[in-house]
């Protein structure tokens, strides 16, 4: 997979992208009119080249609150819920344990304590960043714990036995939903089994459909190549595959095309943690909308602690806006009233033919209608005889 662009015109556009829900200002200054400076923060990066430095903590902070906040209601599924008791999987390229908006809620499985790309730790504040004072950025789930799980190698480069074996280790350590930070074009036998495994423990796998980046035209010949249609472990059975969305609710020029995508989530323009210290980074792609997903999930499931994976995604694609795909509503995935049943139904049991009946009682049937006929007819013919007979003196004969 290829790392995401990080010239400065990408980085404008996503600014001013982000910018339509309201300015950014520095972490300081005087929020005294809109027409004060932006604040322009880092990239995010998906992978990084052998001779680059490791990120660092941003040294700036958004103020404001984001767009991605009111476009999933979020102020009123925080009513409901926050995520407390839920534990998501970030299988990605680790998470900082020095985020202080993650706080005592980071448990990491071997090295995946250290985030050189930043990645892993951006999608976990998505998913899960408590609110600050004076900080207008929070999580989905601020109050779900974080279990970070190596699913690359230390710079971002990743492969499908190191993602199925980042899902099989998230199912083992009990998460509710697993959040796969990638997508990849080959796999599909390693990656399936892995999400069956996680299935079978009732953990709930959100993945992005596609790559965040992918050559413009997918699916089409490109460069003497065919892009892929279905990528891992997003096209395999059980997962929920996510698409982005903008601040306009369009998609940037070039995307993959959403062949399999089960929801929609905002994904492009998305303000994130960086990987240690209070400072945010800028992304866009696939796997921040899947990001959003997994937080969304993790407060259907503390919500609604009965529910299993299976019910939980139903839950979040039957309550979602209608479009293609539908569009993730975290309120409403809450408190939304499901008239129909998750899950096969049942087989009627088999049909059972009544014995044939006797055919003794329509005998006995037959002759006392018989006798009763002959009894009526000869009723009447008595009332019409007699009274001609004794009319005319019949007498019996001797």
């Amino acid at each position: 997979m290829r790392a995401m662009r990080c010239d400065p015109t990408s980085a404008r556009a996503a600014v001013a992208a982000l910018l339509v829900a309201g300015p950014l200002l520095v972490a300081g200054a005087a929020p005294a009119s809109a027409a004060s400076d932006p604040v322009e923060l880092p990239l995010l990066r998906t992978e990084l080249a052998a001779d680059e430095p490791c990120a660092e903590a941003s040294g700036q902070t958004a103020k404001s609150e984001p767009w991605t906040t009111s476009a999933l209601g979020l102020p009123r599924a925080w009513q409901q819920s926050q995520g407390a008791g839920v534990t998501v999987a970030v299988v990605d390229t680790g998470v900082g344990t020095s985020i202080p908006a993650l706080s005592g809620r980071v448990e990491a499985a071997g090295d995946a304590g250290d985030d050189c790309v930043g990645h892993g730790s951006f999608a976990a504040g998505v998913i899960a960043a408590a609110p600050a004072e004076g900080v207008g950025v929070a999580g989905v789930a601020p109050a779900a714990r974080i279990l970070a799980v190596r699913g690359a190698e230390e710079r971002g480069a990743t492969s499908p036995t190191l993602l199925a074996d980042g899902i099989r280790k998230a199912a083992e350590a009990g998460a509710q939903v697993i959040y796969v930070a990638r997508a990849l074009p080959a796999g599909k036998k390693e990656l399936t089994a892995a999400v069956a495994y996680a299935t079978d423990r009732d953990a709930l796998v959100v993945a992005p459909f596609a790559p965040d980046t992918a050559p413009e035209g997918d699916g089409e010949e490109e460069g003497g190549e065919r892009a892929p249609l279905w990528y891992w472990p997003a096209a395999a059975p059980d997962v929920l595959a996510v698409m982005d969305y903008g601040p306009g609710g369009g998609r940037p020029k070039g995307a993959p095309t959403a062949v399999s995508a089960d929801l929609a989530a905002p994904g492009d323009a998305v303000v994130g943690s960086g990987p240690e210290g209070p400072g945010h980074y800028l992304g866009s792609g696939s796997s921040l909308a899947a990001a959003h997903v997994a937080g969304a999930a993790a407060l259907v499931r503390a919500r609604h602690p009965d529910l299993s994976a299976a019910e939980a995604a139903r839950r979040l694609t039957a309550t979602a806006y209608p479009a293609s795909p539908p569009r993730l509503d975290a309120y409403a995935a809450l408190g939304a009233v499901l008239t129909d049943a998750v899950g096969a139904v049942p087989e009627p049991p088999p049909a059972e033919l009544p014995a044939a009946p006797s055919g003794t009682p329509r005998h006995r049937a037959v002759l006392v209608a018989a006798a009763g006929g002959a009894l009526v007819l000869l009723v009447a013919a008595a009332a019409v005889v007699i009274p001609r007979g004794r009319a005319r003196r019949w007498r019996p004969a001797d």
